[in-house]
C-alpha cells in the first residue's frame, strides 16, 4: 500500500510537521477533479491535507489535519453520496455533492482528524474506474469493507496514533460499525444517521435488497463492549429512529442507553450545528 499525496500546497504548507512520520509518494499528473472545488476550499480553509491511500482494490481520497500529539485519531466515514443518478439509473460518480461528514470532520477540535472517502469517491483520473456495484449492492461488501479497513490502518499508523475512533454517516455508519468488528484498536464508535440494519431500511422503502454486502447487524454483538453512541434525527425519513434502536437492541442495550435523538435533524439537515453538542454526549458500552 501507498499513499499518494495531492496538493502541491498542502504538500509545501500543511502536511511538513513534526508529527507526520510518512513519507508522501507524490504523482504529479493527478489533480483536483473539478467536482471538488467545494470540498477542496474547505480543506485548505481548515488547515486539512489531502492524500489519496492505495488498497489492493481501491484507491481512497481521505484528508487528514494532524494538529498536535495524541494516541488516538479519530476517522470520519463518508456516506454513500450520490449513488444514483435517477430512481433506476447508478451514478457514474457518487461523490457526494454536500460532504456532510467531511463538514462534521471540519468542526471537530480534536488533536488528530482523518476524514475517508467511500470507494468511487472524488476520483480525479479518468482511467480509474470501479464497478457502481460497489455504490449500490456491494457497497458494504467484503472487498469495500477490508480496504476501508486497510486505509484505516494507513491513517492510523500516518498519525502516530495507537487507538482509533471512527464516526459513521448514513451508510458510512455501516461501514464503522463492520470496519469496528474486525479490529481490536477502536476506542470509540459513533453513527450519524446511520443504516445500521440495511435489511429493514430497505423493506421501510420497499426497494431491492442490497446483493453482495455484510450486513452490520450481523456484527452488532462484536462491538457491543466497544464505547459507542448511536444518533438518529429525529425528523429522519431516510434512516427511521426505530432503525437505529433496532441495532441497539441487537447489540444488547436494550434501554437504548448509545442512542441519542437529535432533536429536528432530517437526514441531512441540522447536524452540523448541532455536533459541537452532540461529540459531548458520553459515549457507553452497549452491555
Amino acid at each position: 500500500m501507498n499513499i499518494i499525496l495531492i496538493n502541491k500546497i498542502c504538500r509545501a504548507v500543511l502536511c511538513v510537521s513534526s508529527f507526520l512520520t510518512v513519507f508522501f509518494l507524490a504523482d504529479m499528473s493527478y489533480a483536483f477533479f473539478p467536482g471538488d472545488s467545494k470540498i477542496e476550499k474547505m480543506a485548505t480553509d481548515n488547515g486539512f491535507c489531502r492524500t489519496d491511500i492505495k488498497t489492493n482494490k481501491f484507491i481512497l481520497a481521505s484528508w487528514w489535519r494532524f494538529q498536535a500529539d495524541g494516541d488516538t485519531v479519530r476517522i470520519y466515514i463518508e456516506g454513500d453520496g450520490r449513488a444514483w443518478k435517477t430512481k433506476r439509473k447508478l451514478s457514474s460518480d457518487p461523490t457526494p455533492r454536500d460532504p456532510l461528514a467531511f463538514k462534521l470532520a471540519v468542526g471537530d477540535r480534536f488533536p488528530k482528524i482523518a476524514y475517508l472517502s467511500r470507494p468511487g469517491q472524488y476520483v480525479m483520473k479518468k482511467e480509474i474506474t470501479y464497478d457502481p456495484e460497489y455504490w449500490s449492492g456491494k457497497r458494504f461488501s467484503e472487498e469495500v469493507i477490508e480496504s476501508e479497513n486497510e486505509a484505516v490502518d494507513e491513517i492510523k499508523r500516518s498519525s502516530g496514533a495507537k487507538n482509533v475512533e471512527l464516526i459513521g454517516y448514513s451508510g458510512g455508519g455501516a461501514v464503522a460499525v463492520l470496519v469496528a468488528a474486525r479490529r481490536t484498536d477502536v476506542v470509540g464508535l459513533r453513527t450519524v444517521a446511520g443504516n445500521l440494519d440495511p435489511e429493514e431500511v430497505n423493506k421501510y422503502h420497499k426497494v431491492d435488497q442490497l446483493a453482495g454486502s455484510l450486513d452490520p447487524m450481523g456484527s452488532a454483538s462484536d462491538i457491543a463492549y466497544i464505547p459507542q453512541r448511536h444518533f438518529a434525527g429525529e425528523r429522519d425519513k431516510t434512516i427511521p429512529i426505530f432503525v437505529t434502536r433496532m441495532f441497539a437492541r441487537k447489540a444488547g442495550d436494550t434501554n437504548f442507553k448509545t442512542v441519542t435523538v437529535a432533536e429536528g435533524a432530517t437526514h441531512h439537515d441540522g447536524w452540523v450545528e448541532k455536533w459541537p453538542e452532540l461529540l459531548a454526549v458520553p459515549l457507553v458500552s452497549a452491555r
